[in-house]
């Protein structure tokens, strides 16, 4: 049975497109719907308690489009989501699948580790938080975690400065001490850190893999779609609307140039729930 309501998808900012990009790709008969909280971005620099507060705006907000799944992609409202998972079987008051990436992005750094030495480059909030540490430990107690946490690093991508030398520099701060570790697999902790991705292998080389969570997720979402835990769309062409809570011509550009595509409509403004 078909269903042709929207995969919801919700980001602080616009990292989380890094995931909507490999989603509509694996997925392009999908309706997707893209919510970025941009007017109270970045969440990694924010406490515990406003960061559920947020997702939790976010997520009814979602569920007020009729959407039939949710991807809360962004890391630091993924830590929201597990602490909830912890003591509720629906999550903010949902009853349909929410995913998060910190898991997925666990599993996948300890299947491609060989040391099970594993760096992982977040926010304040998520290394704060220790949800890496907690994910990777659970399913491999014997693996060593070495975090740093990141935080110029969101608004360098919000700005569009991917390649600007000053961003490179801003990286090897960052990268180094975990290089120093010896790492052979490090977790990109942000969904905005994708965008850097050559900036941050100029550091490690190729000899370190580096994981985030938009492949895994993808994963998860096709075995959800063939057990029929989502019901697929069918054969179609899937809509994608954007929606943010602030929105500004820069970020417009970013969007085309982080979801590859140069004929991306821009954001519509949105007010949360």
């Amino acid at each position: 049975m078909s269903d042709a309501r929207p995969i919801g998808f919700f980001d602080s900012g616009l990292g989380g497109l890094t995931v909507l990009r490999a989603i509509r790709q694996r997925f392009p008969d999908e309706n997707l719907l893209y919510l970025g909280d941009t007017a109270r971005l970045p969440y990694g620099t924010k406490s515990p308690d406003t960061i559920r507060r947020y997702t939790a705006q976010n997520v009814k907000s979602l569920i007020s489009h009729d959407v039939k799944a949710i991807v809360i992609a962004c890391n630091s409202a993924s830590t929201a989501l597990l602490a909830e998972n912890k003591t509720s079987s629906t999550p903010f008051g949902a009853n349909i699948p929410i995913y998060n990436v910190i898991e997925p992005g666990a599993e996948a750094a300890l299947a491609r580790s060989a040391s099970k030495r594993i760096g992982v480059l977040g926010t304040r909030a998520t290394v704060g938080s220790n949800a890496y540490v907690h994910a990777i430990r659970e399913r491999e107690p014997q693996s060593e975690i070495f975090q740093i946490p990141a935080p110029l690093l969101v608004p360098l991508v919000e700005e569009g400065w991917e390649t600007d030398p000053l961003t490179n520099l801003i990286v090897y701060r960052y990268v180094a001490p975990l290089m120093a570790q010896k790492i052979d697999t490090l977790i990109l902790g942000c969904t905005h850190y994708p965008a850097l991705y050559d900036s941050i292998q100029r550091v490690t080389g190729n000899a370190v893999e580096l994981v985030d969570s938009a492949n895994a997720i993808a994963d998860l979402l096709n075995a959800d779609l063939i057990s029929g835990r989502i019901a697929a769309r069918g054969k179609a062409n899937g809509n994608l609307a954007l929606l943010a809570t602030d929105v500004s011509p820069i970020m417009n550009s970013t969007a085309k140039r982080l979801m590859a595509d140069p004929e991306l409509l821009d954001f519509k403004a949105y007010d949360i729930v």
